[in-house]
């Protein structure tokens, strides 16, 4: 059986009910019904177009999950 925080997140809910800190783009992108590598994209390229947080350090691409649930109930995404 897959732990809590390893199964696939689809729904704002599943990100809600997640215990992570920080997320990484495969684990939005059922929210923002969006790939993954489009995520990965525009937190490199352009984050403040996102309109929630992001940290990028390298390659690597870290969303802060409060922060990112706090955005997706303010625009009204998958509420």
């Amino acid at each position: 059986m897959m732990a809590k925080d390893k199964k696939k997140l689809r729904t704002l809910q599943d990100v809600r009910e997640c215990e992570k800190d920080f997320l990484v783009p495969e684990d939005i992108e059922g929210v923002l019904n969006c790939d993954r590598y489009s995520i990965n994209l525009q937190c490199k390229t352009d984050p403040s177009k996102l309109g929630f947080p992001v940290i990028v350090m390298g390659s690597r691409v870290r969303i802060p999950r409060i922060g990112f649930i706090r955005f997706c109930e303010w625009a009204g995404i998958g509420v």
